[in-house]
């Protein structure tokens, strides 16, 4: 991967990394290598959206104007989740999709994501180009001349439309029994979540819905789940639901407050699709991150599954190569490929429920259908530019291999380097909780000590 992009596009500090100028330079390149300018003789069009960041509009302002001097049309569509996007780029038949949103990142953080006209994640090699020209010095970009120059246009009907296509989910189903709490992170669902459960007649309690640009993912939202759990706890509700900012991903609470991550979603909706004759392949897609109880459930059910890289991106890759309709990541990240191109949270949501009322079960017996392995996380800090080099580090290498001897077939260890921060992910899985927290944390410090 070069500099500019990670697995999840552009991201970094705002007035650091990212910055207007870089913004703008992305749009240049975007129009140049994605956008079919001659498609059926019609100029080409992109649609835009954002999350609730104080930089978004900023950040927004300046690619649209990269994207209208390239000669595009581009489609502002406000505040709006991620997912949202990728269905109303296919929808509208457009040339290209962009977000302004860091996903789960505080507020200082924001980034680009791209989607092409089929929705999905650009692949490496397009990356690749796009940066080449966005740091070439020497490259201004071939702007269009006056009278071709793209138009910017606000709109309000993309929300309805994507509003529309999340009922037509829940179509048959009657949520007038149902009590559903919401933990909005003050991110790019806080419009569209309410809107769509009271339509659907669920009763709502609600946390966290009022954005002011800087509390966006701030002790709230999927990366602090306590706010759900506690809610779910204090008002008797059937469930909870809590999202990340751009709200592609979803960490579902079940009536006893007890979480419900991607890996138990995936087993609770392979069984349901298993049962309707809809899954693939009679398998899934999760990553190497998933926890190994999920292959036991699943092996258990005659199915497979697939272990593609972590990020969301490369699940669906595993999915397009292998025919499957469910993948996903632990962090909450489930695609539906016969729904949607990328994760979204509040489809995902809906499916639970229909779920559950499908099978007249509570959410809680839904999350008892898997029985999870002690699994524990700790994060190495290192240098952004020496994330890999643990791939190379012998004392490092030696650790890992020894700690794998210890757990032979009890257990794994799995070691990343993530996507979007300067961290080295340490997971190691077993039986022994304590003895998974020592070893994780012993091995965390060693990353940390020999590439300081």
């Amino acid at each position: 991967m070069g500099k500019l992009f990670g697995t999840d596009g552009i991201r970094g500090l705002v007035g650091q990394d990212l910055s207007p100028q870089l913004a703008f330079r992305a749009g240049l390149a975007a129009g140049e290598i994605l956008a079919n300018k001659e498609k059926s003789g019609k100029r080409g069009q992109v649609v835009l959206g954002r999350d609730t960041r104080i930089s978004g509009p900023m950040l927004a302002s300046a690619l649209a104007s990269g994207l209208a001097a390239m000669g595009l049309d581009v489609i502002d569509l406000g505040v709006i989740p991620t997912p949202g996007v990728a269905y109303l780029v296919r929808k509208y038949q457009a040339d290209l999709g962009v977000v302004i949103s860091a996903s789960h990142n505080p507020y200082p953080y924001n980034g680009i994501k791209f989607f092409s006209s089929q929705g999905y994640k650009l692949d490496d090699r397009i990356e690749e180009q796009m940066e080449a020209l966005i740091l070439d010095p020497d490259w201004e970009g071939n702007f269009a001349p006056v009278e071709d120059l793209g138009q910017i246009q606000v709109s309000h009907q993309g929300k309805k439309d994507y509003e529309a296509y999340l009922l037509s989910l829940l179509e048959g189903a009657d949520l007038s029994q149902l009590k559903i709490a919401l933990d909005l992170g003050n991110g790019a669902l806080y419009h569209i979540a309410k809107e769509v459960l009271t339509k659907a007649g669920a009763q709502l309690e609600v946390i966290h819905q009022e954005p002011n640009g800087l509390n966006i993912n701030d002790a709230c939202g999927s990366t602090s789940p306590k706010e759900i759990q506690d809610l779910v706890l204090k008002t008797g509700a059937d469930m909870g639901f809590s999202f990340d900012g751009d709200a592609d991903r979803i960490i579902a609470v079940d009536e006893k407050g007890r979480q419900v991550d991607g890996d138990h979603i995936l087993a609770i909706c392979a069984r349901q699709l298993k049962d309707q004759g809809l899954l693939a392949g009679d398998g899934l897609v999760g990553t190497v991150m998933t926890n190994i109880g999920l292959d036991r459930y699943l092996e258990d059910l005659g199915l497979k599954i697939i272990k593609a890289k972590v990020g969301d991106r490369y699940v669906l890759e595993e999915m397009l190569a292998g025919g499957y309709v469910l993948g996903g990541e632990q962090s909450g990240h489930i695609i539906f490929l016969n729904n949607n191109t990328t994760g979204d949270g509040l489809a995902t949501g809906l499916h639970l429920i229909k779920v559950a009322l499908e099978y007249k079960e509570s959410l809680g017996q839904l999350n008892d259908l898997m029985v999870s392995y002690p699994q524990v996380l700790v994060n190495a800090q290192v240098a952004n530019h020496k994330k890999q080099a643990y791939l190379d580090n012998e004392t490092i290498k030696e650790a890992i291999k020894a700690l794998e001897d210890k757990f032979g077939k009890t257990g794994r260890v799995v070691i990343r380097p993530s996507g979007t921060e300067p961290l080295v992910r340490v997971m190691i899985e077993g039986q022994d909780q304590e003895m998974l927290e020592k070893e994780a944390r012993r091995l965390a410090d060693l990353i940390e000590k020999e590439l300081s």
